[in-house]
């Protein structure tokens, strides 16, 4: 796998497992920054606001630099690690996994646990897609209008993703670039009189 492909899954899916009364939930989310998590595990705690137990694990970015794991009141290191194991094992980033656990009366200890949350994460990764994306670089492409057959002309050579366009007195296209291809297509842009290119972000 070359540096600028990452996977990751393609949509939300729950996962079940099921433990001497004790029912574990699993919800796999794809993911793109801690807003969102923030939000899917707040909506979940309302929707099962009984429930005994809310442990998540998520991973994020495609060189997998910022993870959490979280037991929520379990016993140290028994769910979010499990649950950040299997996204891991599965090599998978921008992705958030929520077990909610309802207790059946009946203690699991430890390995019961880790086992469990291990369990229903992997379920709601089988039933979901894993998908590889690639790294991509967004850019700002401004121009004069009288160069914009110059300017259309790469994009249709080279296929960048157009995000958005803006075209008054100045144009500006908003690109999605691999990462990897990005230099290429913006020294043919530099090429061109009156472009100016601004880098906006990466995702």
């Amino acid at each position: 796998m070359s540096g600028d492909t990452y996977k990751t899954i393609n949509l939300a899916s729950e996962g079940l497992y099921k433990e001497k009364g004790s029912k574990f939930i699993a919800y796999a989310y794809p993911v793109t920054n801690e807003e969102e998590i923030k939000e899917y595990i707040a909506n979940l705690k309302k929707e099962y606001y009984n429930a005994r137990h809310h442990c998540y694990a998520y991973m994020l970015g495609a060189d997998k630099s910022e993870y959490r794991a979280n037991d929520d009141g379990e016993p140290s290191s028994t769910a979010g690690k499990p649950i950040l194991g299997q996204i891991l094992s599965n090599d998978i980033t921008n992705i958030l996994i929520v077990v909610i656990r309802y207790f059946g009366g009946t203690k699991l200890g430890v390995s019961g646990l880790i086992h469990a949350y291990k369990t229903a994460a992997t379920d709601a990764i089988a039933n979901t897609e894993i998908i590889e994306k690639t790294v991509n670089d967004i850019y700002n492409i401004n121009f004069d209008y009288l160069v914009m057959n110059d300017v259309m002309k790469i994009i249709k050579d080279d296929q960048p993703e157009q995000l958005g366009q803006d075209f008054n007195l100045t144009c500006q296209i908003t690109l999605s670039m691999r990462q990897s291809e990005a230099d290429r297509i913006l020294e043919k842009f530099s090429k061109i009189d009156s472009v100016k290119t601004e880098f906006v972000k990466t995702i």
